[in-house]
C-alpha cells in the first residue's frame, strides 16, 4: 500500500520557519518525482516545489522562491520543505504528492500518482 505521510505543520508567526516531511512507502523513492502543493480557503490548488530523487533536480515557484527549499534524504523516503520568511499568505493546508509515472501536470496536480493527506500551516501576522 503506498502511502504519503506529511507532518510539521503549525502555527508561527510571519517571519518564522517551518519543516514539513512526508515519507513515503510502498513504492521505490529512487526515481520519481515529488513534490509539495498548497491551497489555502477559497483558492485554487497551487503548486509549490518538486524535486526529482534521482538527480535532485528542483523546481521552486516564484511565491516562494527565496524563502522554501526542498531536498530529500532518499535512505529515509522523506522529502523536506523547509520554509522560512513565512508570510500570512502562505498560510494553506500543504499536500504532499508523487509523481512515479511521469505523466503528471505539476502546474495542476492533475494525474498525480498519489497524494498525502494535508498539512495545515498557519501564519499570523
Amino acid at each position: 500500500e503506498v502511502q504519503l505521510q506529511a507532518s510539521g505543520g503549525g502555527s508561527v508567526q510571519a517571519g518564522g520557519s517551518l519543516r514539513l516531511s512526508c515519507t513515503a512507502s510502498g513504492f521505490s523513492f529512487d526515481d520519481v518525482a515529488i513534490g509539495w502543493f498548497r491551497q489555502a480557503p477559497g483558492r485554487k490548488r497551487e503548486a509549490v516545489s518538486r524535486i526529482s530523487t534521482y538527480d535532485g533536480t528542483a523546481v521552486v515557484e516564484e511565491p516562494v522562491k527565496g524563502r522554501f527549499a526542498i531536498s530529500t534524504d532518499n535512505a529515509k523516503s522523506t522529502v523536506y520543505l523547509q520554509m522560512n520568511s513565512l508570510k500570512p499568505e502562505d498560510t494553506a493546508v500543504y499536500y504532499c504528492a508523487v509523481d512515479i509515472l511521469g505523466a503528471a501536470d505539476w502546474g495542476t496536480g492533475y494525474d498525480m500518482d498519489y497524494w498525502g493527506k494535508g498539512t495545515l500551516v498557519t501564519v499570523s501576522s
